[in-house]
């Protein structure tokens, strides 16, 4: 069992997550409360990681991000080195790749709000961001818990995205979907399992302790 490969999913999971969650809240928000009629076009581009296969997004996003691409240009030139085959590399790639997992959650909870509640506030007198941490953010926890734990859980077990830009790089790039799919070429089929085994456990697992705190926290309905 790779636990180099474990810590780097963990790790890629966890990033992802905490920088798309602050990333989604304001696109989320914007897309809940706007009346611009075109806004289908933007929620069309959000969803498009839904529909594309991961190998499409993962290919455009190798070609922007090599040393001949707009971005990795831009990344040579600041910081000397290239950003495909990277971590950081995964990252970027990743957060297109779970974007609308982090954005639909969100604009459903804030869609759902009383918006009374949010007009009384403004009567009383209070701006648009305190209205937004004392009302907006207490009362859309579930939509936020949820945008991060799917985030989580889908960047854990990327595999078309993070082949095609960051390859199989020990240590580096090399994920616990990428070191399954290592094993099963090399016929390695019981160390297959036992990493298949871990990563269906983890997923599992996060999804079932936070949607269980969220019910019990959240519940409207009495405890038996």
């Amino acid at each position: 069992m790779s636990a180099e490969a474990i810590f780097l999913s963990l790790r890629l999971a966890m990033t992802v997550s905490v920088i798309l969650l602050l990333l989604a809240m304001p696109l989320a928000y914007w897309l809940a409360f706007t009346k611009w009629r075109g806004k289908f076009l933007l929620e069309s581009v959000v969803a498009l990681p839904l529909v594309l296969p991961p190998t499409v997004l993962g290919f455009y996003a190798l070609v922007a991000f090599g040393s001949q691409g707009a971005i990795g240009k831009i990344w040579l030139g600041l910081f000397g080195h290239p950003l495909a085959f990277t971590f950081t590399g995964l990252v970027l790639a990743s957060l297109l790749y779970s974007l609308p997992f982090a954005v639909q959650p969100l604009m459903t909870s804030f869609e759902s709000l009383d918006r009374r509640l949010l007009d009384a506030s403004s009567i009383l007198g209070a701006s648009h961001g305190r209205t937004f941490i004392r009302i907006i953010l207490p009362l859309s926890w579930p939509g936020l818990v949820s945008a991060f734990v799917l985030t989580f859980a889908h960047t854990l077990g990327e595999f078309g995205v993070v082949l095609m830009v960051g390859g199989n790089l020990p240590g580096i790039t090399r994920t616990v979907s990428i070191d399954i799919y290592d094993r099963v070429q090399a016929m390695d089929y019981s160390g297959a399992h036992r990493m298949a085994l871990l990563l269906l456990a983890i997923s599992f697992a996060v999804l079932a302790v936070v949607y269980s705190i969220n019910r019990r926290v959240w519940s409207p309905w009495p405890q038996r």
